[in-house]
Parts: structure tokens; sequence; C-alpha cells
């Protein structure tokens, strides 16, 4: 993408902020889902632990209960794929940007031998017109601060989707906003190639009214699921039981 973009974004800087403060005056704050927020699904063999850090998203802000929010949906998916026990554990903020998790976040997760951690971040770096080489500061310094503090973790990121599919936004700041994400999830994808993580695809969305909540903005229960059955491929295996498979496989043709 041309690095022109997002610089020509800030001259539709005070239609963002009018259309911006439009949208917050309409739409409903939601609070975070209601439910547990660490579970453990019983089963056998070598256990996958998931911890979902990240903003509303993995707070399951948008939905009832966590049991159908990210974390709990993938661990359960996990679980059935495998016959694996699954620990998960959902650390979700609202409005929390890269720098936020980074600095607040991080620094006060206790320790554990996470196997997978996965990062739905950046939506508030583009909702709130972060510059890429602020974001590439934040998210890169979070990819630096995860890999140091749970260094055996396969670190998955899921990129902030099209905005313009997003229903709460209207199409002028939908287009605005959609050339901010652009520059973020370019920069992630890099930054993550860079740093040992695992860039996801953009989740798409075949059918907002169905993806989203009410509010428009969060994800329904509908959306949390595909979000979850859209990153699974990336998160069942680690490289060391590719390897395995691997091995195994070559065993086979021998």
């Amino acid at each position: 993408m041309s690095r022109l973009l997002p610089l020509l974004s800030w001259l539709a800087f005070p239609v963002y902020a009018w259309q911006g403060l439009g949208v917050r005056r309409r739409t409903a704050r939601l609070l975070p889902a209601e439910g547990p927020v660490l579970h453990t699904i019983p089963g056998t063999g070598d256990p996958v632990r998931l911890l979902v850090l990240g903003d509303s998203s993995a707070a399951s802000v948008g939905i009832a209960r966590t049991d159908g929010g990210i974390a709990a949906v993938l661990a359960d998916m996990i679980a059935r794929d495998t016959g694996r026990p699954v620990t998960w554990r959902a650390a979700g903020f609202n409005s929390a940007t890269s720098g936020q998790i980074r600095d607040h976040a991080v620094p006060n997760l206790q320790w554990e031998p996470w196997t997978h951690i996965v990062l739905p971040v950046g939506t508030n770096d583009a909702k709130n017109f972060h510059t890429v080489p602020r974001f590439k500061k934040d998210f890169g310094g979070l990819l630096y601060a995860l890999r140091a503090k749970f260094p055996g973790a396969r670190i998955i990121w899921s990129p902030v989707v099209d905005m313009t599919r997003v229903p709460a936004l209207p199409p002028l700041l939908a287009k605005i906003l959609e050339i901010r994400a652009q520059a973020i999830n370019a920069m992630a994808a890099r930054l993550c190639f860079e740093r040992g993580a695992v860039p996801a695809s953009r989740l798409p969305i075949e059918d907002p009214l169905l993806g989203f909540a009410a509010d428009g903005f969060h994800a329904s229960e509908a959306g949390y699921r595909a979000w979850a059955e859209h990153l699974l491929p990336l998160i069942e295996l680690t490289p060391p039981e590719m390897l395995a498979s691997a091995s195994v496989a070559q065993d086979d043709r021998q």
C-alpha cells in the first residue's frame, strides 16, 4: 500500500473527528461479557495452554457470556480436534491499544507456560489515529515483551478487520479508518515476521448483520465463532508438533 495514503488521511481528520463523535454518541458502550476468564477443559496427553490477550474483543464485548468468546470457542475447538486438555485465559481490556497492553497488561500477567498466545490488537490504534511509527514502537515492543516473558509460546496476531464492513461506521468514516487499518496491518505483519510471531490473514466478513453485535462494532456470538474458526489452523499445531507429524509421515513412507 502506498505510504502516501496514511499521510493523506490526516487531511480528513476533521471529518474523522466530527463523524467519530457522532458514532460515539449513538453507540451504546457495552461491558465485557460475564463468566469465567480462566478455565480448563479435561483431556489426555500434553496440555494446550491458550492465552487470548488484547482489546475488547478478547474480553468478549458484544455478547453476554465469555463461553461464546474467542478464547473459550478456540479452546473448545482445540480440545475437540486433539482430545488434549486445554486451559484458556481471556485477558481483554476495553479500548486498549497495543502500547497500553505492553505497558500495563503484560507486566501484570502472572507467568504461565502458555503454548499459544492470540493477539487481537490494533483496532484501537487505528481508531485512535496512531501514526505508523508510533504503532511500530508500541506493537513491536509488545511482541518483544511477550517473547521475553513467554519464550515457549506460539504468538498469533489477528489483524484489524475491513473497516468498510463495520455496520456502525458511516461510509466516509469507514473509508478513512480503513486507510489507517491497512497501514497498521502492514506494519504489524512485518513486525511479526521479524520478531517470531505469526500474522493471520484478515477475518472475512461475509454477513455484517450476523457477524456483529447490536452496537454494530463488536462481534456477535456468530462473529466470535467465525473468528475462532478462522484462527484455528494457525493455532492447533505448534512447530514441535509439526516436526513430529513430518517425522511420522516420513517413517510411514520408508
